[in-house]
C-alpha cells in the first residue's frame, strides 16, 4: 500500500489519481501507524511552506517522516519541506536534505511555470528510461539550492535542484503527476524501488 501524506497542502488528489492509474492501492493519511506500515510514502504538495510545516510539527509528522526507513518521495512543496530551511515564511524544514530553499530573483517571470528538461548528475533508479531531453512540468517560485544530494539540475534564472536523493529519500521539484507519460514512468520507477 502506498501512503500519500495528508497535510495542509494541495494537489494530493492528482497524485492519488496518478498512483492509482499505475495499479497501486493508495491511502491519503496523516495517521502515524499507517505511514509507518506503508510500503512507500509520497509527500506531495502545493501551497505555502510555513503553514504546511506548522501542520506537520503540530502532529509530529516532521519527525515521523525523518525517521522512515522505506522509500519516500517528496514532490514540489514536499521536496522543499524536506530541506533544512525555506525563505518562504522563514521556515525551518525537516532537514533530511541540507539544501536551503530560496525565492527566485525576479529577473524573469516568477513563478517558473511550464515544461522543462533537466541535466542528470547521477544515474539514479527513479530516472531509469528517462532521457535528459524529456520534459517535466514545473510550477514554483522557490527553489532548492545545489549540493551533494542533487541528482538532477534544472536551469531557470539560475541552476537549482530538480531532484534530490539521500538514502531512502527522493525528492523532485517538478510535478510527475502532471507530466504525462514521462512523469508516470518516474512514479513507476519510484514505486518499484
Amino acid at each position: 500500500m502506498i501512503a500519500i501524506l495528508k497535510y495542509n497542502a494541495g494537489n494530493v488528489q492528482s497524485v492519488e489519481n496518478a498512483i492509482q492509474r499505475l495499479g497501486y492501492k493508495t491511502t491519503v493519511t496523516d495517521d502515524v501507524a499507517i505511514l509507518k506500515s506503508a510500503d512507500k510514502v509520497i509527500f506531495p504538495g502545493v501551497g505555502e511552506a510555513s503553514s504546511a510545516m506548522e501542520y506537520l510539527v503540530e502532529r509530529s509528522l516532521d519527525q515521523v517522516i525523518k525517521g522512515l526507513k522505506k522509500p519516500v518521495l517528496g514532490i514540489c512543496l514536499g521536496m522543499q519541506l524536506m530541506c533544512a530551511f525555506s525563505e518562504e515564511g522563514n521556515t525551518e524544514g525537516i532537514g533530511i536534505f541540507s539544501n536551503v530553499v530560496k525565492k527566485f530573483p525576479t529577473l524573469e517571470i516568477v513563478p517558473h511555470m511550464g515544461w522543462n528538461d533537466f541535466k542528470l548528475l547521477e544515474g539514479e533508479s527513479i530516472f531509469e528510461g528517462i532521457d535528459e531531453t524529456d520534459n517535466f512540468y514545473y510550477v514554483h517560485s522557490y527553489y532548492a539550492t545545489l549540493n551533494t544530494c542533487t541528482i538532477a539540475v534544472n536551469d531557470y534564472i539560475l541552476p537549482f535542484s530538480a531532484a534530490l536523493q539521500k538514502d531512502n529519500f527522493y525528492a523532485v521539484q517538478f510535478h510527475p503527476e502532471k507530466s504525462g507519460k514521462i512523469g508516470e514512468l518516474l512514479l513507476k520507477n519510484f514505486l518499484e524501488l
